[in-house]
């Protein structure tokens, strides 16, 4: 989970952690989207409010997983 002050700067931080559809709860980074999104951008991954909740369960983040998933 992230720090307490991490959170605080974020003025977004309670509204965003109540729409995370992200399973992963103990990230650093749940809640604060910019970090999250960084930190899969700079993979090459998606993060995973991209996915249905089936998908993001298995922490496939993935474009290529992605995709094959979208195109079903």
């Amino acid at each position: 989970m992230p720090s307490a002050s991490r959170l605080a700067q974020c003025p977004r931080s309670k509204a965003n952690t109540a729409q995370c559809t992200c399973t992963y709860t103990s990230c650093p980074r749940h809640g604060l989207c910019c970090e999250c999104l960084h930190h899969h951008r700079v993979r090459g991954e998606l993060p995973g409010c991209y996915f249905s909740e089936t998908d993001e369960k298995t922490y496939n983040r993935s474009v290529d997983f992605f995709v094959q998933r979208f195109n079903k």
